[in-house]
């Protein structure tokens, strides 16, 4: 039996083991794996995740159990020192020595540490292991004890900076990220993308200072600022230093292995070093004078590796590895292909920019327009899988290329369908999945789902960035086959969202356990439970109070939960009009309560830090002033945002203030399969920014234009054109046909935008349905929204009034007493939740 050890336990490392025991000879092999943290492999690529939930055993990539179930004899915490090549073996710090035949260096790399004086301070850290995150937290939290508005810096402004910032927030501090370039992420972006990442980040509060070169960490014993200049400091008492990496590449130089100019193992095609025993693979191998340090490559690296040694030589590095990513960086899409960077002489570029909603999109074709070469896309990578298979199998693109990225209903998306792609094309580069692979293990191993897909063939459990494309083959293939597609709304009920609709609508069932025991089976989740009180609302207009018990946790308390277990206030003010004793009176009581207030995007007026208890007692009061539920927390309809329109604005065409309260009072309280928002623009220069909504209306020469399927956010949608100059009865009129058809035929969660790029025909086709009545239901569409609207309830006015659902508000199941532990701090006169320890 022959000995392979690897020196290195990180996702490299891990992928080697994973790849060497499913080989039918690993029989024949003795494995050993050292790496010198406590624990088994873990994922670094989603280490910020540490700090939302900080359980290391979630970035797991398998148990130690694992590794003894397959064979493997797993070495944590030890370190090796040495190796002597001429005795084929390694000596460990522990001072323990192993024989091997086979010798396979992933160790992988560490932070590069730049010498800034000072750097040595305590508050001073890099961002590498779930060690380097456990000395920032407990740090961080020591801090804020101090100073709850104590601030952190980042030193880098690349990938892995950005999600040191995202660190940086995620633990309650003022995030501030120091670039030495002119740019974020110089090595993937260009300097427009780049500025609209930039525009991004500052919205959600990130402080980006670039070109900045730092000559000194200040302060005696810890960190209290950073000096670029005589006149130039950053008082910040955090440091965290993402300035790169460097091999960890001690073990070749120590034995004499051919080593880089710059660091790293050289390596041949094979992942074999100098000496012919021995292979690098992942961040210290030099492969075509180059590191790469992305997961797919060091995958990739590890197969090779495993073949080689196992017998397979045929397998080898290609000559290029391709560089494409796709990321979302604090929850920013960023995602390049390619050659993002192209000289003039080689191609064209087109750009399409949108830096009001943070978007950026360009793509390089050839000089004749036939190949696409590359490309960059920021704030919406949306279409990165389809862009980067044309790009690697030079499919032909559009003979207008700029259809490849501009906007939905504006000529884009031009690229049809995954099952398109040839068989060789590789859909999961971090398992080197195809797409031949996968539609196979549909069409002939009988996996049904993305899920026996993915255990079968390893497609998505990378990254997960090729998801969405796997999943339209998975459902294209099942097509193909004759079979029925549909989305299972969970393992209790047998049915699409559509399907169950009908079945409670026909059925007339209106409570959860009979719809349970007559169409589903066991004992229900989290996921029917709400998804049956949507229909209850949908359908009959129940209020969110009748089953609690089904109800997502902000409707069943009628109120958004914040970070620190107190609520939300939100009354409705419709259009944003509010009269002055209006205002007066929601001053006295978040006065009289002691609430934070912020004036929302959607033209009301938030109030936070509501205990439990005090909920009816809150909305006792505001009931008593006129005001009703904003259904802020509710999967339904939150405003309605006007501007001024003709009442006010010289430029108003028509009565938006009017239109816009009117419209908010018949929707108001309708429940949906995702949260919906509508707004009312007095004239083209669009105040009410209507085309970014779900339904918008537009006062013109001669009416009203009508807009359906936008949304903000974090994937933003630009409204489609429903009809144009039509009068205000009209206008309501095909919005409630759109909006009860969308609330019949979505799938749950999923927002007008979504849903109406999934629907066969798109906008043309809803025209189709709601105005040219195709399908002879329109007047069937207008019964039941009418139905809706006259049975509207406001769900704080019966939960105020009612005794039984008014003795759910406590704290505690037998006491009435308030819950004490809840904390504040002061902010700028109002108050804020105390950070997490």
């Amino acid at each position: 039996m022959k000995t392979v050890i690897v020196v290195g336990n990180g996702m490299v490392g891990y992928k080697f083991c994973e790849k060497f025991v499913a080989k039918e000879t690993s029989e024949d092999y003795k494995l050993i794996v050292f790496g010198d943290e406590p624990r088994p492999a873990y994922d670094r690529v989603h280490l910020s995740e540490f700090f939302e939930n900080q359980d290391a055993k979630a970035l797991e990539m398998a148990p130690a159990a694992w590794y003894a179930e397959n064979g493997i004899e797993l070495m944590v915490n030890e370190r090796v020192a040495d190796i002597n090549r001429e005795e084929k073996t390694i000596t460990t710090a522990k001072n323990r020595d192993f024989s091997y035949d086979y010798l396979v260096l992933a160790t992988g790399s560490s932070a590069f540490v730049p010498p800034i004086k000072g750097v040595e301070k305590k508050g001073v850290f890099v961002y590498r292991t779930i060690e380097d995150l456990e000395g920032m937290l407990s740090y961080a939290a020591a801090l804020k004890a101090k100073n709850p508005n104590a601030k952190a810096a980042v030193l880098g402004g690349g990938l892995l900076g950005l999600e040191a910032g995202k660190a940086v927030m995620d633990m309650g501090l003022e995030p501030h990220i120091v670039e030495f370039a002119p740019k974020l992420m110089p090595r993937q972006l260009d300097s427009r993308s780049s500025q609209v990442l930039q525009l991004k980040l500052e919205s959600i509060g990130l402080h980006i200072h670039l070109s900045k070169a730092t000559n000194q960490i200040l302060g005696d014993d810890a960190i209290v600022g950073m000096e670029f200049g005589e006149d130039d400091v950053l008082d910040v008492e955090m440091l965290i230093i993402s300035a790169g990496i460097r091999p960890r590449d001690e073990l070749g130089k120590s034995s004499g292995l051919k080593m880089g100019v710059r660091g790293g193992i050289v390596v041949d095609h094979k992942m074999q070093t100098s000496d012919e025993n021995i292979y690098a693979i992942g961040e210290i191998a030099l492969y075509n004078q180059m590191i790469y340090g992305l997961v797919a490559p060091g995958y990739e690296m590890a197969t090779v590796a495993v073949d080689q040694i196992t017998g397979k030589t045929d397998n080898i590095m290609a000559p290029e590895i391709d560089m494409s990513t796709k990321l979302k960086l604090i929850g920013v899409d960023v995602a390049s292909f390619g050659e993002p960077f192209m000289p003039a002489a080689k191609g064209h570029s087109i750009i399409f920019e949108n830096k009001t909603q943070h978007l950026y999109k360009r793509i390089n074709v050839s000089l004749d327009g036939k190949r696409l070469l590359g490309g960059i896309l920021v704030g919406d990578a949306s279409d990165y899988s389809m862009l980067h298979q044309i790009y690697l199998n030079s499919m032909p693109i559009p003979s207008d290329p700029s259809q490849l990225i501009l906007p939905a209903g504006d000529g884009g998306a031009s690229f049809g369908s995954a099952m398109d792609l040839p068989d060789t094309a590789v859909v999961c580069s971090c398992e080197a999945v195809t797409k031949g692979q996968v539609c196979c293990s549909v069409k002939d191993d009988g996996n049904e789902t993305v899920k026996a897909v993915a255990k079968t063939t390893k497609a998505t459990t990378g990254c997960g960035g090729c998801k969405p494309m796997v999943t339209d083959l998975v459902n294209e293939t099942l097509k193909s086959l004759g079979k029925v597609v549909k989305e299972r709304i969970c393992e209790h009920f047998d049915y699409s969202r559509q399907e169950l609709y009908d079945i409670v609508k026909m059925k007339n069932i209106q409570d959860y356990d009979e719809l349970l025991d007559t169409h589903g089976k066991g004992n229900g989740c989290e996921t029917c439970k709400p998804l049956a009180a949507s229909l209850f609302a949908s359908i009959f207009n129940e209020t969110a109070n009748k089953q609690d018990t089904i109800q997502d946790t902000n409707d069943r308390y009628l109120a958004n939960i914040q970070r620190n277990g107190t609520y939300s206030v939100v009354p409705r003010v419709a259009g944003g009009e509010i009269s002055p004793k209006q205002m007066i009176a929601m001053g006295r009581i978040a006065q009289k309560y002691d609430l934070y207030t912020k004036i929302t995007g959607g033209q009301r007026i938030d109030m936070f830090g509501a205990k439990l208890h005090e909920l009816p007692l809150i909305w006792e009061e505001l009931i008593a002033e006129g005001f009703e539920t904003g259904q802020a927390y509710g999967k339904s309809l939150r405003t309605v945002k006007s501007c001024v329109g003709s009442t006010w604005c010289r430029y108003g065409m028509d009565e938006s203030v009017s239109f816009a309260i009117e419209i908010e009072n018949r929707y108001k309280g309708i429940r949906s399969p995702h949260k919906f928002k509508g707004g009312v623009s007095g004239c083209i220069r669009e105040c009410a920014e209507a085309r970014g909504k779900d339904f918008g209306f537009i006062a013109v020469e001669g009416g009203w234009n009508i807009y359906i399927g936008g949304n903000g956010g974090a994937t933003p949608k630009h409204a489609l054109l429903l009809a144009e100059k039509v009068d205000k009865e009209t206008a309501i009129k095909y919005v409630d046909r759109f909006l009860m058809y969308y609330i019949q035929t979505a799938q749950p969660l999923m927002r007008t935008a979504a849903w109406l790029d999934k629907l066969e025909g798109g906008i043309d086709y809803v025209k189709d349905v709601v105005i040219n009545d195709c399908l002879g239901i329109v007047d069937q569409l207008d019964k039941e929204m009418q139905h809706l609207v006259d049975t509207y309830k406001c769900e704080w006015k019966e939960a105020v009034e009612n005794p039984e659902i008014r003795a759910k508000y406590t704290h505690f199941v037998n006491s009435t007493a308030a819950d004490e532990n809840i904390e504040f701090v002061s902010l700028r006169e109002q108050k804020m939740p105390a950070p997490w320890a």
